[in-house]
């Protein structure tokens, strides 16, 4: 999506950032007539934050309230995810660990909310990342449960489409056959995965995440060694 997110008020003359603050309307007088100030820019960030007070404010010693907590958190970041994108006014983010977090939660919450129950290392596993995905940080691939590693593939499967989607945006202003073809190799990889409904070794998962970030560094920074290592990556995926 291109706009022009530099904003000015017709009515006040107040003038804002759409892509600092997701809004539309004047902050100082709540008109919604303005005129852009810049030219027109891809942008698909949301200036939403993920926030699972309420979520964990379910959790109590119950089953009950652990289906209830995963239901709500699924919910919460399914709507996060909705709003989500990679594009911040031009300039291309990192794929960082809430965004991936948000899939997972959403993922892992959904099916603990429709089972009948919940064995310890699930449970676990949940509340890690229910306590750390706000902060981007989720548990490492050793510690997902047998029956919870389709959840965690899927979720980084649905990441890394979002992602490779708008880095390829990205690369529509700023062409760079190089990175182009890691994203086309990273692509097959995902497809892979999706067709096994993400039923891979999570150490497998994070070795795609691994690509997709070292093609992001490498398209903010113009570093040649992440895209070394994305190559490297590529090659030892098979």
């Amino acid at each position: 999506m291109r706009i022009r997110g530099e904003r000015e008020c017709k009515n006040c003359g107040t003038r804002w950032s759409y892509y600092e603050t997701g809004s539309v309307d004047c902050p100082n007088c709540g008109s919604l007539q303005s005129v852009g100030r810049d030219e027109r820019t891809q942008h698909t960030a949301s200036a939403a934050t993920l926030d699972l007070t309420e979520a964990r404010s379910l959790l109590g010693s119950e089953a009950a309230d652990t289906r209830a907590a995963a239901e709500r958190a699924a919910e919460t970041c399914r709507e996060f995810v909705r709003e989500q994108g990679f594009i911040r006014a031009g300039e291309l983010a990192p794929l960082d660990g809430t965004a991936v977090g948000a899939r997972e939660l959403r993922q892992v919450g959904t099916e603990l909310a429709r089972g009948l129950r919940t064995d310890d290392d699930e449970e676990r596993y949940f509340l890690d990342l229910l306590g750390g995905v706000e902060t981007g940080e989720r548990p490492p691939p050793e510690a997902v449960p047998d029956s919870l590693r389709a959840a965690r593939g899927r979720a980084v499967a649905g990441a890394l489409d979002a992602y490779r989607r708008d880095a390829t945006a990205y690369l529509d202003d700023h062409p760079d056959s190089e990175a182009r073809a890691a994203l086309d190799s990273l692509e097959d990889h995902v497809r892979r995965v999706e067709a096994l409904d993400g039923d891979v070794s999570p150490d497998h998962a994070e070795r795609l995440l691994g690509v997709a970030r070292d093609v992001g560094t490498y398209l903010r920074e113009d570093d040649e060694n992440a895209l070394a290592a994305a190559r490297d990556r590529l090659s030892r995926l098979g």
